[in-house]
């Protein structure tokens, strides 16, 4: 697999442009014009929303979002997030499951190099830090760690067209988290955000955490080929 950087920090990249260049890769994938390629970047501040994404999941009416051709549900992309974009071709029988898989095991594997332990949480996708309390649906998403509660560290979100992926995920490395309050965090109404920031009390940076993704998506998808 090869990797892309689309641009962090003040290089963030606008979701539109980021779209586009997406479509660009996959079109070349599908043609067999190129391999398997990874974008990593961050993006400008914005919502998305997948269509699954409920009516009750939106922010205020005077707050805009982007609805796209992913699956989930409605999420913020934004600076201090890594965003990943696999533009994978994906073998026949076609599992867009075991694709979802992957990823998680690539980013669990990324947060532990950082001493974040995270999960699978049954039931929902995405990479999870395990809390020790109950759910609390009035507690806000930013304050899930505060409370003790379950919180989402990494969101996936895919799109399989033509045996190929588009989209991929969103890892919090050292986001504003209360950007999350605003939604319904990819529909999920007891549980929260986190970061890798927010566990460990020191900035981690994604451009410090985008050579650590890249090792073990490598890892994932060559596993995947033998």
């Amino acid at each position: 697999m090869r990797f892309l950087h689309g641009g962090f920090g003040p290089d963030a990249v606008s979701y539109e442009e980021a779209y586009a260049e997406q479509r660009r890769l996959h079109a070349l994938r599908v043609a067999d014009e190129i391999g398997d390629v990874c974008v990593l970047q961050e993006h400008l501040p914005v919502y998305t929303a997948g269509k699954r994404t409920k009516a009750t999941a939106f922010p205020p009416d005077d707050v805009p979002v982007l609805t796209v051709d992913r699956g989930g549900e409605i999420t913020w992309h934004g600076p201090g997030q890594l965003v990943g974009y696999p533009v994978v071709k994906l073998p026949v029988p076609l599992d867009s499951v075991g694709h979802v898989r992957r990823l998680e095991d690539a980013l669990i594997g990324t947060c532990a190099e950082f001493g974040v332990e995270c999960a699978r949480l049954a039931g929902r996708s995405g990479v999870w830090v395990l809390g020790d309390r109950p759910p609390a649906p009035d507690v806000p998403p930013s304050a899930a760690r505060a409370h003790g509660q379950h919180r989402k560290i990494a969101a996936i979100g895919v799109r399989i067209e033509r045996c190929t992926s588009l989209h991929g995920f969103g890892l919090n490395c050292d986001p504003d988290l209360t950007a999350f309050d605003a939604i319904v965090p990819c529909g999920i109404e007891d549980a929260g955000v986190t970061s890798l920031t927010a566990e460990l009390g020191r900035r981690v940076a994604p451009a410090e955490v985008a050579p650590v993704v890249e090792r073990h998506l490598t890892r994932v998808f060559a596993a995947d080929r033998r």
